[in-house]
């Protein structure tokens, strides 16, 4: 009991020490003051992942289609004001590409991109609507273990980048990805359009390969910066590397899973969606599989549950 009553104490310690060093200029910002909102969401999310299926099992799946229609074109908005933020204000900053520190100025583009990144943040909380409409539509195996790690460690871990790096290297990953979410928020938010969309919705492979070339991207930029000895946190880059590796194992397993591993279905017993393709349970195309990624892990509208579906 000694040694547990020293851990926490020192845990407490390091805590306030830690508060200390944190940037000043987001302490008074939405949800920076504290952690525990951001836990607070983040355990209130993992109870609705128990708590949804049960509340749904004997119920109809719901369509939602005005709902997803809504929130992927929201989505689309609000990812390419971030990526957009980011560029012009890395630009009028004089940002390197290759090694830029942190300043924890009061200069308008420190601050425009200090809160460029603070929305990158809050749109990770938002995410987690993903899941909840993954539920309330029955698509429960689409709601795998990539989608709930996505998830929840995003919004979590960005909530401490903020806190401490909110500017210098932080801008170039949270670049490239809400840059990347924007097509892929539009991709689904065509795709809720209806058949008379998706049909011209060929693209969804290449949103996969995008996303794990992102990954090794990150990983090759941050081992750069640590070899050259770029005066940015190394904890943060050495973070950055080792979460993007277990992102490739994950997304390297579902690209297998779904684009390249051959589907074995018994003689005459493939489930076709009207035009030779194999049914998908997002109803944008592809096969049925649980192993669903950032790319995958969007709505659609098509309900291959029999019986009537409720409408939003």
């Amino acid at each position: 009991m000694e040694a547990v009553s020293h851990w926490i104490n020192d845990t407490v310690d390091f805590y306030r020490w830690s508060l200390k060093i944190a940037d000043k200029r987001v302490e008074s910002w939405p949800m920076m003051s504290s952690p525990w909102p951001t836990l607070a969401i983040s355990q209130l999310y993992l109870l609705f992942l128990w708590a949804g299926p049960r509340y749904m099992q004997h119920r109809e799946p719901f369509t939602l289609r005005k709902t997803l229609m809504g929130y992927n074109f929201s989505m689309v908005v609000l990812n390419f004001y971030i990526c957009k933020e980011l560029l012009i204000g890395s630009r009028a900053a004089g940002y390197s590409y290759l090694c830029q520190p942190v300043t924890y100025s009061n200069d308008v583009n420190e601050l425009r991109i200090a809160s460029a990144l603070w929305w990158y943040y809050i749109s990770k909380g938002v995410e987690y609507l993903d899941t909840v409409f993954f539920i309330l539509r029955k698509k429960f195996n689409q709601v795998s273990f990539l989608h709930v790690y996505h998830h929840c460690t995003m919004f979590i871990l960005w909530w401490i980048g903020i806190k401490w790096v909110p500017g210098g290297q932080s801008f170039f990953g949270a670049t490239i990805n809400s840059g990347i979410h924007v097509l892929m928020y539009l991709y689904y938010g065509l795709a809720a359009c209806g058949p008379s969309i998706q049909k011209y919705l060929w693209w969804k492979k290449y949103l996969t390969i995008i996303q794990m070339i992102q990954f090794h991207v990150t990983i090759g930029h941050a081992a750069y910066s640590l070899y050259t000895g770029c005066p940015f946190p190394s904890w943060m880059q050495w973070a950055l590397i080792c979460y993007a590796i277990t992102f490739i194992i994950l997304f390297g397993n579902f690209y297998y899973q779904t684009y390249r591993r051959k589907p074995r279905h018994p003689a005459g017993k493939a489930v076709a969606n009207g035009n030779g393709s194999v049914a998908t349970t997002n109803g944008v195309g592809g096969k049925k599989l649980d192993g669903s990624a950032p790319v995958e892990e969007h709505n659609g509208t098509k309900n291959h549950k029999k019986g009537r579906a409720k409408r939003d």
